[in-house]
């Protein structure tokens, strides 16, 4: 009976070295659940760029309104008869500026 025991506790001993040091094991298991979390959320978060990218082409094909709009904010473009403004702020040296504030606290 003894004998039976301890080739029972053997196998049981061997089955848990596999179940936790083997290959395939739980920590295995465990590290790929976290992996495949890891790769839904960059999915999601591409499937999500993905729509906007497709909308943006669905407005560039369909409307006139996005595609002046791009072309103004990213080709610098206007319209016939337009008059366009750029205004600079002035770039004043710091060590004025600095004057300046502490004259204006001061009584």
């Amino acid at each position: 009976m003894r004998v039976v025991i301890l080739l029972l506790l053997t196998v049981l001993l061997a089955l848990q070295y596999r179940l936790w040091f083997g290959k395939n094991s739980l920590p295995d298991y465990w590290r790929l659940q976290q992996e495949v979390k890891n790769q839904q959320a960059t999915n999601d978060s591409l499937k999500r760029r993905n729509q906007v990218l497709y909308a943006d082409i669905e407005d560039l094909r369909e409307g006139e309104d996005a595609l002046e709009e791009r072309a103004r904010n990213e080709l610098g473009m206007i319209k016939k008869d337009e008059v366009f403004f750029r205004i600079i702020p002035s770039r004043v040296p710091k060590s004025l500026a600095s004057k300046d504030r502490a004259g204006a606290t001061q009584p």
